[in-house]
């Protein structure tokens, strides 16, 4: 069974997002962990013998099933990588600059590509390029090619600001960038050499 993280060290601790904007977001990431748990028991006990692409109930559990647990571990990586904490590491802003050409068109890309979904924006390292690149994602499951490690995670969907900033999406944006924990970021990235 899957199981809530508790992120509340980051109330008080995020300049530009509420205390109550944040604890929403944590009872709809906490939603996700039960309906993956709920799927994860359905799949073992349904009759897979019934599955067919039109109907049928293991094909539908099959179908939600990336849903939910990209919403849990989506949320997990957004939550860990807030919290304003250290600086882009030297390699990290090298690979933004061999892979963006600067970090202000790397901050470009990413406020752009937010303001382009309703859903999710990643920073990946792409295995296949060994460059830094930014996807958007829709649903929790669209748009994400293969080969792609995730460093960075960007909630757009309109439960992630709309509390604080109704639909001022790049107000949101900008809260963000300034709350990016980079000691998480660096982290990432460091696994992955």
């Amino acid at each position: 069974m899957f199981e809530v993280k508790n992120f509340n060290n980051l109330l008080g601790n995020v300049d530009g997002i509420s205390d109550n904007q944040l604890e929403a977001h944590f009872g709809l990431y906490a939603g996700y962990v039960k309906k993956l748990n709920e799927i994860t028991e359905k799949l073992q006990n349904v009759d897979k013998s019934l599955s067919n692409y039109s109907f049928g109930e293991f094909s539908e559990l099959k179908r939600r099933e990336a849903i939910a647990f990209n919403g849990v571990f989506l949320h997990e990586k957004y939550f860990e990588n807030l919290g304003s904490s250290g600086n882009a590491s030297e390699k990290l802003k090298q690979m933004i600059n061999d892979s963006f050409g600067s970090w202000e068109n790397f901050e470009l890309d990413l406020k752009s590509s937010a303001v382009s979904t309703p859903g999710w924006v990643v920073l990946t390292l792409n295995k296949q390029t060994n460059k830094l690149h930014t996807y958007i994602m829709y649903e929790h499951h669209i748009g994400l090619p293969v080969d792609q490690e995730i460093i960075l995670a960007l909630d757009c969907w309109e439960h992630a600001f709309m509390i604080d900033y109704g639909t001022k999406k790049v107000n949101y944006l900008n809260a963000f960038l300034l709350n990016i924990n980079w000691d998480i970021v660096n982290g990432r990235l460091d696994k992955l050499f």
